[in-house]
């Protein structure tokens, strides 16, 4: 993967590194947040029926326990493999958009909508997974996140508690497709925050200790997060470079060396749009404040941003009103 590819690798993964915050959006969009046994025709967990993998293995009975090295992309069952989440859950974003009320509205829309998503030769093994999905789904949004996302013995049970929900509705095979790669992520982040709050760990072994832990992630999941690293290097780069008021050639020369032509190029690119962006705001900013809400105002709105931009104006205004160290955290 070369530097600017690398950039772009980083932006997705930067929740990917945080996700220990697994509970955002657990339920998110789905109606009925009840306990899965109350949810009529709530699938269970396959047990090597009719349909299903016949040399389908159990989930390890902890989140902790020892790892399999696992790729799902190497079966070759052809359902599950990696992206096997991504679409479960564009599916379930159709069929809510569609006006699913509950899980039982919901699981009817999906038999209507699997075939968009998945080939028919998948579709009727798709459509059970989808609906024990569903109810997967239903009952996360049961457990309470931890009430210090910091506290690493209360993050470690909240992991834990997630993963006994999940072996209710998925077997091994399928949870290494569904969640294999957050997983892993999820337990070097845990490990990296149980070593910082370590007090009895010198600075030395605290270093040699995150060394191991990162030592410990799967390769692929190592090459990731060095994008994840690279990226985020690089916009402390580019904050640092704003707050200076350093001109274009300076800025290229040391992105340049630092990461490629390829990539200062990019970054000099989503320099010119942000400055844009920010005239723009500046621009809408000062007419509001002149001329106060109304027609005038909703039309310049709309001729100064897109649709999509507009969702983000009142968010980006509030912004430049917290304290910098606020906004910079």
């Amino acid at each position: 993967m070369n530097r600017a590819r690398a950039f772009a690798a980083g932006v997705a993964l930067v929740a990917a590194t945080a996700a220990v915050v697994w509970w955002q959006g657990s339920q998110q969009g789905l109606p009925g947040a009840v306990d899965p046994r109350s949810v009529p025709g709530a699938a269970a967990a396959p047990t090597g029926g009719a349909g299903q993998n016949l040399s389908a293995r159990p989930m390890e009975s902890s989140f902790f326990a020892t790892r399999r090295a696992t790729d799902p992309d190497r079966g070759e069952d052809p359902l599950l493999t990696h992206g096997l989440r991504d679409t479960l859950e564009a599916l379930l974003t159709e069929a809510l958009e569609d006006g699913a009320t509950d899980p039982a509205a919901l699981k009817q829309r999906l038999a209507a909508l699997v075939g968009k998503h998945f080939p028919a030769a998948l579709a009727t093994r798709a459509l059970a997974l989808a609906e024990r999905y569903v109810d997967y789904r239903v009952a996360l949004g049961q457990l309470r996140p931890p009430q210090d996302p910091n506290d690493p013995g209360a993050l470690r049970e909240a992991l834990e508690a997630r993963h006994k929900v999940r072996q209710q509705f998925f077997d091994g095979p399928e949870h290494d497709a569904l969640f294999a790669r957050e997983a892993e992520l999820d337990r070097y982040t845990l490990a990296r925050l149980e070593i910082e709050r370590n007090p009895q760990l010198s600075a030395e072994q605290r270093a040699q200790a995150l060394r191991h832990a990162e030592n410990e992630l799967p390769a692929a999941r190592r090459a990731e997060r060095a994008a994840t690293t690279e990226h985020l290097s690089a916009a402390a780069q580019t904050a640092a470079f704003n707050a200076q008021n350093t001109d274009e050639r300076t800025r290229h020369a040391a992105r340049s060396a630092q990461y490629g032509q390829a990539a200062a190029h990019a970054m000099a690119q989503l320099d010119r749009e942000e400055q844009h962006w920010q005239q723009r705001l500046d621009q809408y900013n000062q007419a509001r404040g002149q001329q106060g809400e109304g027609p005038a105002l909703q039309q310049l709105r709309q001729q100064l941003f897109s649709a999509e931009e507009q969702q983000r104006i009142d968010a980006a205004l509030a912004l430049r009103r917290l304290p910098p160290a606020a906004s910079g955290s």
